[in-house]
């Protein structure tokens, strides 16, 4: 089932998650909604307070939406080394219409388990650690808009509250 996706400035945006102390069958659903969701916005990450749950756990496809080749689904990701520093535009499900340049660790090394229980490492650099990267920020409360300058903020704050009159 395709969920809505909170915007900018909903307050559940901005709230560091709680950590997932089991996999229940409760979880199992939002993970398969929330990849649903990813693929259905045309998304290559999606985090749970995106959804409005304030829980430690993403879904991400570097390959997606259309290809859906290397679907990842992390509970309690941590970032746990990084390197380099990146600059690349990003876009988000929670900030429609907005897109700023953002700086990030080139390369990153992230830790998490597995919807099965299991303790997952994962090495990269690239796509795929910007996607990461992006998506363990929704966990700290952090989106792009908060990232940005805050000339650009006070732009898509007036542009956001014409949305919700």
């Amino acid at each position: 089932m395709k969920l809505d996706i909170c915007t900018w400035p909903d307050p559940v945006l901005a709230r560091k998650a709680e950590r997932v102390t089991e996999v229940t069958p409760e979880l199992r659903e939002l993970i398969e909604n929330m990849v649903e969701t990813m693929y259905e916005g045309d998304g290559v990450g999606l985090a749970a307070p995106q959804v409005g749950e304030s829980i430690r756990l993403i879904c991400v496809d570097q390959t997606g939406p259309k290809v859906r080749e290397d679907l990842r689904v992390l509970i309690n990701p941590e970032i746990v080394e990084c390197g380099g520093e990146v600059e690349s535009e990003e876009g988000c499900l929670s900030c429609p219409q907005f897109g700023a340049k953002i700086k990030r660790k080139e390369r990153v090394k992230v830790t998490a388990m597995n919807p099965e229980g299991e303790d997952v490492c994962i090495e990269t650099d690239g796509f795929l650690a910007i996607i990461l990267q992006h998506e363990i920020d929704h966990l700290e409360g952090t989106t792009i808009v908060d990232r940005s300058s805050r000339l650009k903020q006070a732009m898509y704050r007036k542009k956001a509250a014409k949305w919700t009159r």
